[in-house]
């Protein structure tokens, strides 16, 4: 499977760099990207001129941002023809703080907040769209994904994938990036807890109840079910982080 710049996840998450830290957004904006799953494993990361001009960047900070990624083991490297930046299997989960930060449950509670806000309204406002074939199509198909998860790593990049979609029908821009953001946070902190089998049922029947209502344009339906889906999650991440 080969990576495109064509996907709204991929316009979503990879936004122009601006300010003095180039470098370190190209690195922040690729490695969420990957550990959400928009560019999946084995996948190759589009050509270098490509993702350059999406990130605003040199293709000198680029490299430079791909071999931290080396690093790290989220990506390899193939030479020759046909070769490429292939994204790898992610060995694990985040691991949780060795020393929580004090401010750990005020950092907690603004995310919480913040997507209590956001992604009800990002629901609300896809159901109000007038979706295309493709739109309904990426929905259909991010919902199906989770139902195909066959590990915790994989349902949870899948879930992140349908929540980033669900804002990206919407057609604002600004909206894609605030969920993004969103999305790589709660993602993080997920990783840190047990994955639930009684929370995992609640949510397959939420996404499905939230993603039918889109589709057939029942905004408020689709508003309500996303924020008690939010609100679920946020009382898991209350109780289970320190």
């Amino acid at each position: 499977m080969t990576s495109t710049m064509d996907s709204p996840l991929v316009d979503a998450m990879l936004h122009p760099v601006r300010g003095h830290m180039a470098f370190e957004s190209c690195v922040e904006q690729l490695g969420s990207a990957i550990q959400l799953g928009i560019f999946r494993p084995g996948s190759k990361l589009p050509n270098e001129r490509e993702l350059a001009e999406r990130l605003n960047v040199s293709r000198a900070t680029l490299r430079e941002a791909i071999s931290a990624l080396r690093a790290a083991g989220f990506v390899s490297t193939t030479r020759g023809r046909g070769g490429g930046t292939i994204v790898e299997p992610l060995a694990g989960e985040w691991p949780g703080e060795a020393h929580p930060s004090p401010h750990r449950q005020a950092e907690i509670e603004d995310i919480v907040v913040f997507r209590s806000v956001i992604e009800p309204g990002a629901a609300y406002r896809a159901a109000k769209t007038v979706l295309g074939p493709a739109q309904r199509a990426l929905l259909a198909e991010c919902l199906a994904d989770l139902g195909k998860a066959s590990t915790p790593a994989d349902y949870r990049q899948a879930d992140a994938r349908l929540h980033l979609a669900i804002a990206s029908v919407c057609g604002s821009d600004e909206l894609s990036k605030a969920c993004s953001l969103v999305q790589a946070k709660v993602h993080q902190f997920l990783a840190e807890i047990p994955f639930l089998p009684a929370n995992i049922a609640n949510s397959d029947e939420q996404h499905y109840t939230i993603v039918h209502a889109i589709l057939e344009g029942d905004a408020e339906r689709a508003r309500f079910v996303m924020h008690e889906h939010c609100d679920a999650t946020a009382a898991l991440l209350k109780g289970l982080l320190k």
